[in-house]
């Protein structure tokens, strides 16, 4: 795949996050992957965040490099992660990505969806 970045930054990853990603990806053992951010309708709050490795490139889709890390995210979810910050947490009270989103107005009780 060949990946293009994108004048438009939709998500912003930060340098904890991208290596985790290059781990991630150097675990899998290929190098045609993207790290593909979604926005899908789910969990209490109406709206759910999805990260996941894709092979894929859609139309539409924003794309940035991060450090050699390609962040996709597609025409449909982009506003809703216009400005979003995507950060790795490792400590004793969490691990995983965290997504700090100023578009989101409010969360579940849980912090798994938002509206």
């Amino acid at each position: 795949m060949t990946i293009q970045e994108d004048a438009t930054t939709t998500v912003v990853l930060t340098d904890t996050a991208a290596t985790k990603v290059r781990t991630l990806l150097d675990q899998e053992g290929r190098d045609d992957l993207a790290l593909r951010i979604a926005v899908q309708p789910g969990g209490c709050s109406g709206l759910r965040y999805q990260l996941f490795f894709d092979e894929r490139q859609l139309d539409g889709d924003v794309v940035n490099d991060f450090d050699g890390v390609a962040v996709v995210v597609d025409r449909m979810s982009a506003p809703y992660l216009s400005g979003a910050t995507i950060d790795f947490v490792d400590s004793i009270e969490q691990q995983g990505f965290t997504i700090d989103n100023p578009n989101a107005t409010g969360s579940c009780a849980c912090g798994d969806s938002f509206h």
